[in-house]
């Protein structure tokens, strides 16, 4: 297909450098940020604009890789007529489009993607069209680019949104707020690589909840009390802390056959 990229970010990037090996022709990158254009552009052997009105007429398939902020007021940007329209945002509905197309929908990527990376990873693909045609459409693109490709409305996306943001970003700010209680306390965060590895693997093959280990689920109360008076110095981080073990603790008493 004729792509056009709306958008010059992580999962602009990202998603353009599939869209390219998979034998689609990218057309043009188009953002605010000229600068940001021209350095994606260059990666996609294609042209850019930072202007809406010079978004080029002649894309089939046209990706919106945009903030949720900013596709909200997108219809007063641009008109598409009968192309199709696409946004990859994972809590904005695909109806964001109405007043741009006929046709439109979601290409959802259930993934942390970041411009610099080397490999790119495995991408599931939720995705969602505004009638039978630009949903087939957007099935049968998004399996260039990916063997994983799932249909969701707008709320079974958004619940999955928000699993993805508990089970990734959450869990990363947890890696974050342990790497400097490292760094303060003189201990070496390298360490705990092998072991984050070791649980992030585990529950590709067995559900969380029977995997659970540590001093909450024990009821270890003296080991906890330790951890917190270590802690006294990190108001956050002991606040943390003390209640996620309280939710450990909580969640196997009413769940005793969990584990």
């Amino acid at each position: 297909m004729k792509v056009v990229i709306i958008g010059s970010g992580n999962v602009a990037t990202v998603l353009g450098k599939k869209i390219l090996a998979a034998g689609h022709e990218i057309l043009q990158v188009m953002s605010p940020n000229l600068a940001h254009a021209r350095t994606l552009g260059d990666i996609l052997f294609c042209e850019v604009t930072n202007d809406f009105n010079n978004v080029h007429a002649g894309g089939e398939l046209y990706l919106f890789a945009l903030s949720d902020f900013a596709l909200e007021g997108i219809h007063e940007k641009i008109s598409l007529f009968h192309s199709l329209a696409v946004h990859t945002a994972g809590s904005v509905s695909k109806s964001v489009f109405k007043k741009v197309s006929t046709n439109y929908g979601v290409l959802y990527p259930l993934q942390s993607l970041r411009a610099n990376t080397e490999i790119l990873p495995e991408i599931p693909f939720l995705i969602d069209g505004n009638n039978p045609e630009s949903l087939l459409q957007i099935q049968t693109f998004a399996h260039t680019i990916s063997d994983r490709v799932e249909h969701a409305d707008d709320l079974q996306r958004l619940k999955l949104h928000v699993a993805a943001v508990i089970s990734s970003n959450f869990a990363n700010h947890l890696y974050a707020l342990a790497e400097e209680f490292c760094e303060a306390e003189k201990v070496d965060f390298n360490l705990l690589h092998p072991l984050i590895l070791e649980t992030a693997s585990r529950v590709t093959d067995y559900s969380p909840k029977t995997l659970q280990t540590g001093p909450a689920i024990r009821n270890d109360v003296p080991t906890m009390r330790k951890h917190s008076k270590l802690l006294k110095p990190y108001p956050v981080l002991r606040r943390i802390y003390n209640q996620i073990s309280e939710s450990i603790h909580d969640f196997y008493k009413s769940n005793p056959n969990s584990y």
